[in-house]
């Protein structure tokens, strides 16, 4: 195939990234409120963005980029109301975009007049593809661009006089660029700084096109750090797009290479494929053991509210907050979770390590609930019906019955087609085994004690399809002299093989549901019955299994 050009190696034959773990969070760069912004169909308003940044604060970004005032009167209008008003915390960098032209700087540096703070983003088009087909300029032109700039930058900056101003500098689009070269100009950046200001340049390299596999971005950033010639007077950071989908790694992998500071947005909005997913990042970090030093463990309320801001809806399979993301339909997988929370519940320790079969991280940690782990369809095995019977209604399903339980519910699901509730499956358990009265029914009963022999006497009245039929029988218990007196009307050895009884959350038609397992000649057949009446309850539970042969056969 020679339409497409693969993308070049860089020649590092002792890379150290490799072998490196990620220990601590890096400096995070809210752009949702430029980059995320420029985005959407319709931008948000001033009053969204007000909502938005005061969010991305309470998270706890400490820079921000808000816009690009000296594009968009919006924006302008936007800074100038958070210095106004004074709603800028003063340990947060207020950061904008500018290209290296006199009267978009001098537009920046109006809209930042009165800031505590703040990072002035200087960007620039080096790639090859950019040089020769959009501009048409030469390498040195372009440095030059560049340098530009920063000179127009430094000679205004006794323009904000109480501002601790920051230089950011981009080559767009880094990827695209020839390695050599991005460090060449920003070398040229930060020298032409450094000779007017002490402070360090942060070098944003961003993948503005993600155009190679992660590693070897990674091996470009830790071929740009060793090449450097003072590590020390630059923090370097990173803009990941995610056209190859890749945008989580290669911001993963620089991290390791050497990258400090990390620009994204909170659920990877973006131009085209969108950026970095700051949440998902954040969150991957905290279940290595690692603070992202973001408050990110409320996702409903972060989901909810970006989806006020932006309009955009979160997928249901995005990592950490998509809806069905702790969810398993998987019968096996369903078992698995099951029998791992609980396990985790009997050591009933919250600082244990998490241990659940495919679930990362505990959905407790980040405002999710366990309710929703384990949902129903036709591919859901017998454990998951359980965990969901237990979890929603207190009600433990005995082991030998979910299997029969499984078959109803499947049959059900593969009938209707959809995901069920919890209360279709409570359904489909009261109607298959529990109310049933056809053909057997109890129309009363007596309990007698023989006073000599010390046997319980049973006599009653049972309804055999439309017909009533006089029974009795004795026998060492209720129960027993029950399934003797049925010996009259039913040819079939009987025997009880298992018994439960389990009460019931609030909610529920009754206290308790009583389930039994009936060995009709080879079958076993399984039913429940509830009431107030034990006894009743016993006999009629019997009667079920009965009926549940007479009806499956």
């Amino acid at each position: 195939m020679s339409k497409y050009l693969k993308y070049p190696t860089v020649d590092l034959p002792n890379r150290k990234w490799p072998n490196v773990s990620i220990e601590k969070a890096p400096i995070w760069c809210s752009v949702d409120l430029r980059d995320g912004n420029q985005a959407l169909a319709t931008p948000m308003c001033l009053e969204k963005k007000l909502e938005f940044f005061k969010l991305l604060v309470d998270i706890g970004f400490k820079e921000i980029e808000v816009g690009f005032p000296s594009a968009s009167q919006i924006e302008y209008d936007f800074l100038r109301h958070l210095i106004d008003n004074n709603l800028v915390p003063d340990d947060v960098y207020l950061q904008i975009l500018t290209q290296a032209r006199e009267d978009l700087i001098d537009k920046s540096f109006e809209s930042l007049a009165g800031a505590k703070k703040a990072i002035i983003h200087l960007y620039n088009s080096t790639s090859e593809q950019q040089r020769r087909i959009t501009f048409k300029k030469s390498k040195e032109e372009v440095k030059e661009i560049a340098l530009f700039g920063v000179d127009l930058i430094l000679a205004r900056l006794d323009r904000l006089p109480n501002t601790e101003v920051l230089l950011e500098y981009s080559p767009e689009s880094f990827t695209g660029t020839e390695l050599d070269y991005a460090l060449e100009i920003c070398e040229a950046v930060v020298e032409r700084w450094r000779t007017k200001q002490s402070s360090c340049v942060i070098i944003n390299l961003p993948s503005t096109v993600e155009m190679s596999t992660p590693n070897i971005f990674a091996d470009r950033i830790e071929w740009f750090l060793e090449h450097f010639s003072n590590r020390d007077n630059i923090i370097l950071s990173v803009h990941p797009h995610n056209d190859r989908g890749c945008a989580i790694a290669t911001a993963e992998l620089a991290l390791l290479a050497g990258a400090q500071r990390v620009e994204g947005t909170l659920f990877g909005n973006g131009e085209r494929t969108g950026n970095l997913d700051i949440v998902t990042t954040g969150l991957n970090m905290y279940t290595q053991g690692v603070d992202p030093h973001l408050d990110l463990f409320n996702i409903p309320d972060l989901s909810e509210k970006y989806h006020k801001f932006t309009k955009m809806d979160i997928p249901p399979r995005q990592p950490y907050a998509g809806e069905l993301v702790f969810t398993a339909f998987s019968g096996s997988h369903q078992d698995a979770i099951k029998k791992g929370m609980e396990l985790l519940n009997e050591k009933d320790k919250a600082d244990d390590v998490w241990d659940v079969p495919y679930l990362l991280i505990n959905p407790k940690d980040i405002g999710r609930s366990y309710e929703a782990i384990i949902r129903i369809n036709s591919q859901s095995g017998k454990g998951g019906i359980a965990y969901v019977m237990e979890k929603e209604y207190s009600l433990i399903i005995p082991k030998n019955m979910q299997p029969q339980l499984r078959e109803v519910v499947q049959k059900y699901s593969d009938k209707v087609v959809h995901e069920l509730s919890p209360k279709e499956i409570y359904d489909i358990l009261r109607k298959e085994f529990i109310d049933l009265d056809q053909p057997y029914k109890l129309l009363g009963y007596k309990l007698q004690t023989d006073s000599i022999t010390g046997e319980v006497i049973f006599t009653g009245e049972l309804q055999i399809s439309q017909t009533s039929i006089s029974i009795s029988g004795s026998g060492s218990g209720a129960m027993d002299a029950f399934i003797n007196s049925l010996g009259s009307v039913i040819t079939s050895n009987l025997e009880v093989v298992e018994y439960y009884e389990n009460a019931l959350c609030s909610g529920t038609d009754s206290d308790a549901i009583t389930f039994l397992a009936l060995k009709i000649d080879d079958d076993i057949y399984w039913a429940g019955s509830d009431g107030s009446d034990s006894s009743l309850v016993n006999f009629t539970v019997i009667l079920n299994c009965l009926n549940r042969k007479s009806i499956n056969g």
